[in-house]
């Protein structure tokens, strides 16, 4: 388990986190939401142990991330959004160079991977376009078979069948125990994969849920006009998506980005309404 306690960071004077709250649950495939500079790299950045805490902890299992032990080390793996790339390095190669870190990697998944991204793994990176590089690093780090693997905007210059491709490669793994965090503001493309869901914004949690709380607490109604009182409403093709406080109108089929829409602009009220949830489950 990844657990963050009274976590609180700083760059300067520029204040990130402020004494937040988190856990990630082994086994899971979470979401973490939010706008572009709130933080959410600094989180992965924090969990992997490149940054240390200025206040309060981040523990992985019984290790404190910025202790980098290497026992800590061979069980996580966090892959940036842009990370440096030799000229001369293959994919082939930079997974070879990284498995001796990792004891449970698998070369033959990595090869398995690979072709079904139709990348080539012994082709130059500097010969590929940023899609076929996103999808050699996506492989390779699943193919490393860390217990924990931080993602951070992994749809990043994928195509939309490549984004298809990665959905579905997370999804055949969600029976792994593996537990991972993507990182996102491209809230469609991990759609129908994240479970639980968390969204940050200015130094707080707005939400930490899973899909199924998320529905019984908010529902989402498709009619041909805005709901009145709804948390919010979008026009899509052929009508409306509403955001409403769940007062009894059953299940409904969560709606990610009206979610993310809904949450930020209804801070406080969505907060209240699952710790609210907290307080009576307890």
């Amino acid at each position: 388990m990844i657990e963050l306690k009274d976590f609180s960071f700083s760059y300067r004077r520029t204040n990130v986190f402020d004494g937040i709250n988190l856990q990630f649950e082994n086994g899971h495939i979470y979401g973490l939401l939010g706008e572009n500079g709130v933080g959410k790299t600094t989180m992965l950045k924090a969990i992997s142990g490149l940054l240390c805490p200025t206040a309060g902890s981040c523990t992985v299992e019984d290790f404190h991330s910025f202790d980098r032990k290497p026992e800590f080390l061979e069980k996580i793996f966090f892959l940036p959004d842009d990370l440096p790339l030799p000229d001369d390095a293959t994919p082939e190669r930079f997974f070879r160079d990284f498995a001796v870190f990792y004891p449970k990697h698998d070369t033959a998944m990595f090869q398995a991977l690979a072709a079904e991204l139709q990348i080539d793994p012994r082709r130059k990176f500097k010969e590929m376009s940023l899609g076929q590089q996103k999808k050699a690093l996506i492989a390779s780090a699943l193919a490393l078979n860390t217990d924990y693997l931080l993602l951070d905007e992994p749809t990043n210059g994928l195509d939309i069948p490549s984004k298809a491709d990665f959905r579905r490669i997370l999804s055949e793994r969600k029976s792994s125990g593996q537990t991972v965090i993507i990182s996102t503001h491209q809230v469609k493309d991990v759609e129908n994969l994240i479970n639980p869901i968390i969204i940050i914004s200015d130094s707080r949690v707005l939400l930490d849920a899973s899909v199924e709380r998320i529905t019984e607490k908010l529902h989402f109604k498709y009619c041909p006009e805005p709901v009145p009182g709804a948390l919010y409403s979008e026009m899509l093709a052929g009508g409306f998506v509403n955001v409403l406080i769940n007062n009894g109108f059953g299940d409904s089929q969560l709606n990610i980005e009206a979610l993310f829409n809904a949450v930020l602009r209804n801070q406080d009220t969505v907060k209240k309404l699952f710790e609210q949830t907290e307080i009576t489950n307890n």
